[in-house]
Formats: structure tokens, C-alpha cells, sequence
């Protein structure tokens, strides 16, 4: 083969075989005769084989050019195609997104988010997987998830965290406990009573332990649960009292509790989008990050 064989030769080539002239071809093709008849000398030339009887009244195609042409077709209907999907890309109509998020977000604020989108973007899919904080992040680092909704800036450099809402930390207990008495929740009130908090790698832990340090204290926990319905079965048994995030869907369904706020500014978790630092976002990914942030600002 001598050369490339250039889009504009198949073109070319295409538009002479059905029209079986290099008139009406080049017409076609907003083109000269001239010009029309250069890329498909050059096409040959680059195939080395006729591809085109000529003569002074028809133009047929050779035994070559009937074999080459369907499959000339195919491929101009391949890259077509190609091109189709290449701007759907960009232009965020098709796509997939992988998002991961905290088990209390993938419940609340994420579902909300999903339908919504859905209904704007039919042609992109999302994935959720829900997963404590850390392995939001290592998933986020490596590209398994293209966003992360956790509830803690990440100590990574590689990592960038925007906040998007804020969560607060409620104590939870049956509602003819002790503490529904108390009018001003303190953390040094619930030290006296056996406390159900969440396992240590969990952000509302962190949260927990970060605000009772602050404090001056250290809280020993009776239970130490990997899953809120856990945290609140065990609060519905009397087996202690559990602080838990406001938003958890698993308290707006629980009956025979009550929650509490308690006066500590430290009992206060922050929800933010994670993405890899100096990475852009895909087209479909950046429309469902701007989706996320609408519904969660309207949540507020």
C-alpha cells in the first residue's frame, strides 16, 4: 500500500459507486470533478488496484471495487458511529458514572439525587456502591469510583473534598428513658448512661470521639455496631443509648424513640463530594456532580 487511505478518498469512493458518476459524485459532495477525481486516483494508487471502468459515457466498478465496496461502507458506518458516541460522550447525553458513598448518604441524599438525574440524563448510567469512608477513598484514588460522598475531608493529597451539607450527631433512646427529662443534652450527661456507638472506622466514630476528646473525656462504648438498624435495634432493647446522625433514614422510620441534640459544637459531621486531585471529571460524571450538589442544597 502506498500511503494512507484517507475519510475524504472513501468518501469519494462511495459517492461515485452509487452514483456511477463522477459528476453527480462530485455535486454530492459540495466538490470539483477535478478534486474528486484526484482522491480516488490517490485511493487507488494508495490500494494499488482499479477500482473504477472508465470511459467517456459510464463509470462502473471493477470485480475489486465490488468487493471493496460493502466493506467500505461498513467501515465509514463504524466510525459514524464512533463519532456519534464520541460526542455523546462529551457532551454528557451518554456515559457511566461510579459513585461511592457512605452507607447514611447512599440512603438519604443519594437516592434523591439518582431519580432526579435520571429523569434529566435517560442515556447515562449510574452505579451506587455504598462503603465506609475509607474505602470511599481508596476507591475514588484508584478510579473504581469516578465520586465519593463521605463525611470527612481525607488526610490525601491526592484527594480533593468540597463540602456540599452538613449532619448532625443526635443522641437516640426509647422515649421514656431518663435523659428525655433533660433539656440541655451535655456529653457529660451521657457518660452516665451505657453508650451504642458506631464501629471505629465509621466518620460518625470519628465525629463521636473527636467531640468527647475535646471534652476531656473518653467514651466506652457497651456496643460497637458496624450498621445503624444495629445501633437501633439495640436502643429499642434498652441496651443504651446511641448517637447517630440526624439525617439516617433508619431513624425516620424507628418508633418508640426520641432524639436529641447535644450541646457540644463538635457533634456536627460534614458531608462532601471526593475526586482525584488533578483529574478531570468525564462530561457525564461533572453533570452528575453539579445534580448532586443542587439536590443537596436543596435540602438544606
Amino acid at each position: 500500500m502506498n500511503g494512507a487511505v484517507t475519510l475524504r478518498q472513501l468518501h469519494a469512493f462511495l459517492a461515485v459507486a452509487r452514483l456511477a458518476s463522477f459528476t453527480r459524485a462530485a455535486a454530492a459532495l459540495h466538490t470539483t470533478q477535478p478534486a474528486l477525481s484526484l482522491q480516488v486516483a490517490q485511493l487507488e494508487d494508495s490500494l494499488q488496484l482499479r477500482l473504477f471502468d472508465r470511459s467517456t459515457r459510464s463509470v462502473t466498478l471493477t470485480r475489486v471495487g465490488r468487493e471493496l465496496l460493502p466493506r467500505a461502507e461498513r467501515t465509514l458506518a463504524e466510525l459514524a458511529g464512533v463519532f456519534e458516541a464520541a460526542q455523546g460522550l462529551s457532551g454528557g447525553v451518554t456515559g457511566r458514572v461510579v459513585v461511592a458513598a457512605l452507607p447514611s448518604v447512599a440512603s438519604t441524599l443519594l437516592p434523591r439525587a439518582l431519580a432526579e438525574f435520571a429523569r434529566s440524563h435517560p442515556g447515562i448510567t449510574v452505579t451506587l456502591r455504598d462503603a465506609v469512608g475509607g474505602r470511599i477513598g481508596d476507591w475514588v484514588r484508584s478510579g473504581e469510583a469516578d465520586l465519593g460522598v463521605t463525611a470527612e475531608a481525607l488526610d490525601d493529597t491526592a484527594l480533593t473534598f468540597s463540602v456540599i451539607a452538613a449532619d448532625e450527631i443526635v443522641a437516640v433512646f426509647p422515649t421514656r428513658h431518663a435523659l428525655a427529662r433533660t433539656k440541655r443534652l451535655t456529653l457529660e450527661a451521657l457518660l452516665a448512661h451505657p453508650l451504642i456507638l458506631m464501629s471505629r472506622d465509621s466518620s460518625v466514630r470519628r465525629v463521636v470521639d473527636a467531640a468527647f476528646a475535646d471534652a476531656g473525656h473518653l467514651a466506652a462504648p457497651v456496643q460497637e455496631p458496624v450498621y445503624m438498624s444495629t445501633a437501633v435495634a439495640l436502643v429499642r432493647e434498652g441496651l443504651g443509648v446511641a448517637l447517630l446522625p440526624s439525617s439516617a433514614a433508619e431513624l425516620r422510620t424507628a418508633t418508640g424513640l426520641r432524639t436529641q441534640r447535644i450541646a457540644h459544637r463538635g457533634m456536627t459531621r460534614r458531608i462532601g463530594i471526593v475526586a482525584r486531585g488533578g483529574h478531570t471529571l468525564s462530561p457525564a460524571a461533572a453533570a452528575f456532580e453539579r445534580t448532586l450538589r443542587a439536590t443537596a442544597k436543596e435540602g438544606r
